[in-house]
């Protein structure tokens, strides 16, 4: 059973198959569910002393198997002597934040959510009030739900308005901030695509009390088969949704979550997409100006000509490596070695801000952007003034390398060197040195200007190759360049 409890692990994460399918059999079973459960009481009871009452705020997104993952885990915790906070459908950033309001004062919050992935996924995600669980915090949970629980006293079961606490905080901020009244969004109309998620609650109870009509909104009732689009802020498919309903409903922003509201983008009046690099240049702008020589902590993927932008602006692009842990931890080192750095983004959306703990939470991105946005409405300025000077890439793509080797990690371990001694021997490419993840190239010559990254997928038997190019028509001299290094591997699949 440990081998499978291990396979659940995701990084700082824990996601399985929580409903059964013709195609999938079930991973997150009740025995399973029961371990985990005991694994985060005995790793809880670790920060406490044995007479302390522990408390811990559970809340879902819409999955189909929200409910039966959450029964099971209140079982068993509640017969640990835990007090159970029951969140119900929530977000995960108002799970952290259920450690940290006085009304709750949680020891732990527990989300149950397995991101954008498809309906019969389902997770875990942890938090104390020290931030969001490690890597290494999900290894020991699962290595120690074993046994069986001796507790004298059970612990009580009690449902909290988690969402309403949450939703009202993000308003009083986005009033306090923008600095034109109660209703500083008055005059706007904003929609929102919660894509069947968890981020319906942002309309009726953040953009309506600010004074924004919602008219146009779509998708906020939460249905875990997730029948309209994938509820992704990085899914062309969905930005393509919500470029049609604010055209449509003729808003003057459209604003796009992820299932369980750790990520979101924009789409602006004229339906250009705020999201992925821009969206980066977008919350760096507004970042700058109150703190105008910070780091700007990325992942790797993202463009050159956004380091330029940045640092136009008096800033410092730090690119690392993918995984929204990896981008907070970053800034976080960076801050305990006296470099600011404010920001930790991923160019899928995970933006997390120092002064709101270093969480990832796209509404809280969301209310940072519209405060700036009022504030630019009563100087008749638009988001899009604040990223007029970042330069678009005539083309951007990226192709998944699959990896047919039994130990990819270390084939795609062999294929990374050979490359970055090929690109060393190879004209028109320079070898990026200052960098955290893969391989970066910049091109010249036959290949106009721009640049490629390969690297390593975090967990998958895939070399993702990134390319930006600033010339339309050089792709297929570069992919035929490529090809001559690629031919040397024969596990290599390659898409191109």
């Amino acid at each position: 059973m440990k081998e499978e409890l291990s396979a659940l692990q995701n990084g700082s994460d824990i996601r399985g198959i929580g409903l059964e399918t013709e195609e999938h059999q079930l991973t997150l079973t009740d025995e399973a569910i029961g371990k985990i459960a005991r694994g985060i009481l005995v790793f809880l009871q670790k920060k406490k002393t044995p007479k302390e009452k522990i408390v811990v705020a559970i809340g879902h997104d819409s999955r189909l198997s929200a409910e039966r993952i959450k029964a099971k885990l209140v079982s068993v915790l509640k017969a640990g002597g835990v007090d159970i906070l029951d969140a119900e459908l929530a977000t995960t950033p108002a799970l952290f934040m259920a450690t940290q309001y006085a009304s709750f004062q949680a020891d732990a919050g527990i989300m149950i959510t397995a991101s954008h992935l498809p309906y019969f996924y389902n997770g875990i995600k942890l938090f104390t009030k020290a931030g969001g669980a490690e890597k290494e915090d999900i290894q020991f949970i699962l290595e120690n739900g074993e046994g069986e629980i001796s507790q004298t006293q059970s612990g009580s079961v009690r449902k909290i308005d988690l969402m309403d606490t949450y939703a009202a905080d993000l308003v009083t901020k986005i009033r306090n901030q923008a600095g034109n009244g109660e209703e500083p969004l008055a005059g706007s109309r904003i929609v929102v695509d919660a894509g069947n998620g968890a981020g319906g609650f942002f309309a009726g109870k953040v953009l309506e009390p600010l004074g924004a009509d919602t008219t146009g909104n779509q998708f906020l009732d939460p249905d875990g088969h997730f029948p309209n689009h994938i509820p992704n802020p990085d899914n062309d498919e969905a930005m393509a949704s919500l470029r049609t309903a604010v055209l449509e409903s003729k808003a003057d922003l459209g604003i796009i979550f992820d299932t369980d509201v750790d990520r979101a983008a924009i789409v602006d009046k004229l339906g250009e997409s705020l999201n992925r690099n821009a969206l980066i240049a977008v919350i760096s702008a507004i970042v700058l100006e109150s703190h105008p020589e910070s780091t700007i902590v990325t992942d790797s993927t993202t463009s050159s000509h956004l380091e330029t932008f940045i640092r136009e602006l008096g800033g410092k692009q730090h690119r690392f490596k993918r995984g929204y842990r990896n981008v907070i931890n970053e800034a976080i080192r960076l801050n305990e070695t006296g470099e600011e750095s404010e920001l930790a983004i991923e160019v899928s959306g995970h933006a997390a801000l120092k002064e709101n703990y270093f969480l990832d939470d796209g509404a809280y991105l969301v209310a940072k952007i519209l405060v700036k946005y009022a504030q630019l409405k009563q100087q008749n300025q638009d988001l899009s003034d604040l990223t007029k000077n970042l330069v678009v890439p005539a083309e951007s793509h990226e192709f998944r390398i699959q990896i047919k080797a039994h130990h990819f990690k270390a084939y795609g371990a062999d294929v990374l060197a050979s490359f970055q001694r090929f690109v060393q021997q190879t004209a028109g490419f320079e070898l990026v040195p200052a960098n955290h993840e893969g391989v970066r190239v910049d091109l010249s010559n036959e290949f106009g200007s721009g640049w490629l990254l390969l690297r390593m997928s975090l967990h998958e038997p895939v070399m993702p190759l990134n390319i930006e190019l600033d010339e339309e028509g050089t792709l297929e001299l570069l992919e035929a360049k490529l090809k001559t290094f690629f031919a040397e591997y024969p596990q290599l699949v390659l898409p191109f």
